[in-house]
């Protein structure tokens, strides 16, 4: 009996490794049968391969004492000691602190406003109205960011500025927004809201054009109002969209725009503009310490991942709509 249930589970495995042996030829001649599609894909793959991940080689000067001279393979390695440097230095937090304040501040007033818009243009009868708002709203989006911070300084000056003649009509003394750390976050959140949010409503009003038109029908017949009809019907249409750009949101809350911050900071705001994004371009290519600024690079690249990850996996176990 023991005999015939060892050969048995012999057989049974011998079976499964055909099997598996014919699925495996079965994919390859999908493959091969499809291979016009594999061709598409190829300069997408090695877009990527070339300039995204053999670069990447590079990250490794992050563990090194990189001295230019003696080149990447040939530098001595150090371990953690960067990050344990950049970890115990007098500014960490205040990178940390500066960055995190931004980029939650964006993502507080600036996620749910191109939502907003989008039901209200949604809502809007298409005419010169609709149309016009649509208008203003995008072309701040095609306006470069070295005239948007031209652009900001301007209107914000307390002597010529459009904004302190504006406000001095109320009676307000001129501010001096960007001489003043505390204003800092402020011009560059709502700055960012006026440039992105009209842009940030093309996806969601492309989510509201799926909606089937019977749905509000049956509503109106059924006796609802029209917030009714957004809160039921148009928020669940574009919530799995909402929790995707939430998603890639939350994955660079640390990637705080670059240039923007460089072109608005000054001596006198940079207690609340130095971001690490702007400490790695100084300590960098300024400052010469490329392995420094190489691993405070890596870690706020890490960070990002951990976070969109962790989002990721939350809104996959909550809302079932997720990034993969």
């Amino acid at each position: 009996m023991k005999t015939i249930t060892i050969k048995d589970k012999k057989q049974s495995k011998k079976e499964q490794k055909e099997l598996q042996q014919k699925n495996r030829k079965s994919k390859w001649r999908q493959a091969l049968q499809t291979w016009q599609l594999y061709l598409f894909i190829l300069p997408a793959f090695l877009y990527f391969l070339i300039f995204h991940y053999v670069p990447m080689y590079g990250v490794q000067i992050a563990f090194k004492d990189f001295t230019p001279s003696m080149g990447i393979w040939e530098s001595p390695w150090v371990g953690f000691e960067h990050f344990k440097a950049f970890f115990e230095s007098y500014y960490f937090w205040d990178l940390m602190k500066n960055t995190l304040g931004i980029s939650v501040y964006s993502l507080i007033v600036g996620f749910p406003l191109p939502i907003l818009l989008a039901l209200s243009l949604n809502e809007a009868k298409d005419g010169l109205f609709k149309r016009g708002v649509q208008t203003i709203t995008y072309a701040p989006h095609f306006i470069s960011v070295v005239v948007m911070a031209g652009i900001i300084i301007t209107f914000l000056s307390p002597s010529t500025g459009i904004i302190n003649d504006f406000i001095g009509l109320f009676g307000i003394e001129p501010i001096a927004f960007m001489e003043d750390p505390k204003w800092f976050k402020t011009v560059f959140v709502f700055s960012g809201v006026w440039q992105s949010a009209g842009w940030g409503t093309i996806i969601y009003l492309a989510a509201l054009a799926g909606v089937d038109p019977q749905q509000h029908e049956a509503a109106i017949v059924d006796g609802a109002t029209r917030l009714e009809r957004i809160w039921h019907i148009n928020i669940p249409a574009i919530f799995p969209t909402m929790v995707i750009l939430l998603i890639l949101n939350t994955g660079s809350l640390l990637a705080v725009g670059f240039e923007k911050v460089l072109l608005l900071q000054n001596p006198l705001n940079m207690e609340s503009s130095e971001i690490i994004s702007t400490f790695v371009y100084r300590a960098g290519l300024l400052g010469g310490e490329y392995s420094f600024s190489t691993a405070v690079g890596l870690f706020n690249s890490v960070i990002n991942a951990i976070l969109l990850i962790c989002v990721n996996f939350i809104a996959r176990k909550t809302s079932e709509t997720s990034l993969w």
